[in-house]
């Protein structure tokens, strides 16, 4: 008992280590006892351990007082790598980033196909070209975290997926049985507000994270943690009906707010209007420019229904920080404002309502935060991505 005991605790001290190594970037061992509590010999007997094991380097900091220069540890950036997937309904984007959460590589293609096995052959086929890629460092590629957009349970099976039509999918042992590397599979916007927490907002301890984009997805951190419901389906706001018998959606029902606030609902629409097919987010910004009475209508609209969701989301919820992760919001002139003109409830309350600045990287980068987590196991993780 008392090994056992022993071992957790060992634990527990190398997760807050390494936590501590990768926040700070460069940090001594005695800063390191005095941050986390821990004695000095801990600190050099965990020091050692992660030095022998090559997750962790030492460099002597550069300074001009006299004396012996603070050898400094941080993370081995190098170790291995991770890889995040956002499947999306028309693309998937990888990005390949280091244990540290610096992406050094970013492609994305183009899908033909919503066929399971047509997606599945080519995810096996590209994770493989990126392991062959990492095979020179010490843990080559360590971790695989694909984002799902649509429902994902707490075994991390796919139940449903609108766009694709998919149900209940086991693409988390598809993957491994063929490929032999650990795959998670997680809801995009979970990861959407994972990046948040993990690049931006380290502070905060209530954040939502609301994503627009082919459809509509809220990803709920309270106390820090991921709050999924008793399922793991929890988040599925886009599915919140806001106009009974409205326009009928993918999920069965009909009036579903994403048909009416998600990006792609708007563009869409604004396609009919304009007998263009497939606009872009460019185009729409330069109808907005020439202020197109059809298109500024429409956006009039689509800011207007995107208001009672949010209003809706505030007040069930009380968040810290509302993050709303929209590449259409970014290319629209005070867009924050016109929502804010929108709440007037005098229960809503909420301290921060703000737009991405992760835009539509914030799922493939939540991605790669998680897998990092899981390979370095970690219970905080506080990472940033510098201009390198």
């Amino acid at each position: 008992m008392l090994t056992g005991d022993a071992a957790y605790i060992k634990k527990i001290n190398r997760s807050l280590i390494i936590s501590k190594i990768i926040e700070y970037g460069k940090i001594s061992r005695a800063d390191l006892a005095k941050i986390t509590g821990l004695n000095k010999a801990t600190i050099s007997v965990q020091a050692a351990d992660l030095l022998a094991e090559e997750l962790i380097v030492e460099t002597q900091q550069e300074h001009k007082n006299l004396g012996r220069r603070p050898i400094m540890l941080s993370i081995n950036e190098q170790a291995g790598f991770v890889l995040g997937v956002d499947l999306d309904k028309n693309s998937i984007t990888y990005t390949l980033a280091n244990i540290n959460g610096f992406p050094v590589q970013t492609d994305s293609i183009e899908l033909q196909s919503s066929d399971y096995l047509v997606i599945l052959g080519l995810l096996i086929k590209h994770i493989k070209a990126y392991r062959q890629l990492c095979e020179q460092a010490r843990y080559g590629l360590v971790s695989v975290v694909i984002g799902i957009h649509g429902i994902v349970n707490k075994d991390e099976m796919i139940y449903f997926v609108p766009q694709h039509q998919w149900h209940n999918k086991n693409l988390k042992d598809d993957l491994i049985n063929e490929l032999g590397i650990d795959v998670y599979i997680e809801n995009n916007a979970n990861l959407c507000s994972f990046a948040e927490k993990v690049y931006k907002h380290h502070q905060s301890e209530n954040l939502l994270s609301l994503s627009l984009y082919s459809g509509i997805g809220l990803g709920i951190m309270v106390k820090g943690e991921a709050l999924k419901g008793y399922h793991g389906y929890a988040g599925e706001i886009g599915h919140m009906i806001v106009v009974p018998d409205g326009i009928p959606c993918s999920c069965g029902n009909m009036g579903c707010w994403e048909q009416y606030a998600s990006e792609s609902s708007l563009l869409k629409r604004v396609s009919k209007q304009q007998n263009k097919l497939d606009l872009r987010y460019g185009d729409i910004r330069n109808l907005l420019l020439e202020q197109e009475p059809n298109t500024c209508k429409q956006m009039e609209h689509y800011i207007k229904f995107l208001s009672i969701g949010i209003n809706n989301i505030i007040n069930l919820y009380n968040p810290e920080i509302l993050v709303i992760n929209s590449e259409l919001l970014r290319i629209y002139p005070n867009a924050i404002s016109e929502i804010q003109a929108h709440l007037t409830s005098t229960v809503s309350h909420y301290c921060e309502l703000l737009i991405s600045d992760l835009g539509n990287k914030a799922s493939v980068m939540g991605a790669c935060a998680l897998a990092i987590k899981n390979f370095l196991e970690v219970t905080k993780l506080s990472l940033t991505i510098d201009n390198r």
